[in-house]
Parts: structure tokens; C-alpha cells; sequence
């Protein structure tokens, strides 16, 4: 992850914590994906407000944050333990049925995400399930905040995933949001399944 967006996220953990929306519509709709109880791992869970749902619901979460401070509040706040880890010290294998990455994955350098796409591959049980959602655009840059993004376009983010591992894809939709800094964006949702090579 880029080092200055990781050292906002250090740096405003409780105001980011407080700001955080409701959770995804389509969590819901990924769960019922999953077999009942399965093992999930989150990235960057943020403000815990997705590992809040996954808890109600019964299954067995590893969740994580990039932050320390953020990993901090999220474990308060939803009274489960949440790790401080960052995406490319992800070393499982064949271990959990989902991976949640709701607008996280966003932050990895367009030259990493491959690699990191590959390590979610392989932590994923043989046809487990993977979210992630990304900003639109055509070029990498930060936001008014000064926080990286990679701005992939749906064709470039197709070819980033292919050259990562085997995939099937479930789902792709999209809509629009207002970010922290209160700019309008265009958010891509993935859903793929883990495929054989």
C-alpha cells in the first residue's frame, strides 16, 4: 500500500471510523454466496461496519486493516479481533471460502495489484468467492487529500485479474458514491470465483 495513504488512515483512524457508511447492499447477496459458517477473511476492514454483518451472520472472519489505529477502533467497535495487516503479507493457502475487499484494494499501485490479486487467488479455498470494489478512471493519481488510487478502467482491471490467476466471474456492477473528501466517483463491484489453471 502507498505510505502516505496508509499514514492518513493512521493518522484520522477515529474521524474516518465515524464518517464510514452503512454496509454494502451487496454484502448480503455475496453471503448468500458462501456456505453457511465458512471462513472469510476481510481486507481492510475500515471501520468494521461489513465484519459487524458477517459476525451476525454466523460465519468465521479473519478481518484486518492496513492501520494499526484503524484495526484498533474496528476490533472496539465490533468486539472481535481485528488484525493489523497489509495486503501483500497475506501468506495463506486454500484457506477461506470468501475474501471481502470493499474499496481497498483501490490503494494498491497499479504495478503491485497483480501480485496482491495472486496471493487472494491462492488464499482462497478451490472455488471460493472474492469482493472488491475499485474508483473508476483511466490514470493513477491522489485524491484532494493526498491519498493513492489506482483509477483503473474496466478493461485494464480485467487484464490485471486474468494475469493474477484463473477466474470465473460472478457479477460486475457499478454505482455512485461520495468519498471521504466529499468528491463524487464512480465505483466498479467485483464478484469472481476461484478458478483452476
Amino acid at each position: 500500500m502507498d505510505e502516505d495513504t496508509l499514514q492518513f488512515y493512521r493518522r484520522n483512524a477515529e474521524a474516518y471510523a465515524g464518517w464510514a457508511k452503512a454496509p454494502s447492499t451487496r454484502l448480503k447477496g455475496f453471503l448468500a454466496l458462501l456456505p453457511a459458517g465458512g471462513a472469510i477473511l476481510e481486507l481492510g476492514c475500515g471501520a468494521g461496519n461489513h465484519a459487524a454483518v458477517m459476525l451476525a451472520d454466523g460465519f468465521a472472519l479473519r478481518a484486518t486493516d492496513g492501520s494499526p489505529e484503524m484495526a484498533e477502533v474496528a476490533s472496539r467497535r465490533i468486539n472481535h479481533p481485528v488484525e493489523a495487516m497489509r495486503f501483500d503479507e497475506l501468506e495463506d493457502q486454500e484457506a477461506y471460502d470468501g475474501v471481502w475487499a470493499s474499496a481497498c484494494l483501490l490503494h494498491v499501485p497499479r504495478d503491485e495489484l497483480a501480485g496482491i490479486l495472486g496471493r487472494i487467488h491462492r488464499a482462497l479455498k478451490p472455488g471460493g468467492l472474492f469482493y472488491a470494489s475499485y474508483k473508476i478512471g483511466h490514470d493513477d493519481g491522489r485524491d484532494s487529500i493526498g491519498r493513492y488510487y489506482n483509477y483503473p478502467s474496466p478493461d485494464w482491471l480485467a487484464s490485471t485479474y486474468a494475469a493474477s490467476g484463473a477466474w470465473t466471474d460472478v457479477s460486475r456492477d457499478t454505482s455512485e458514491i461520495k468519498s471521504f473528501d466529499e468528491a463524487p466517483a464512480t465505483m466498479l463491484h467485483i464478484v469472481v470465483r476461484k478458478g483452476e489453471r
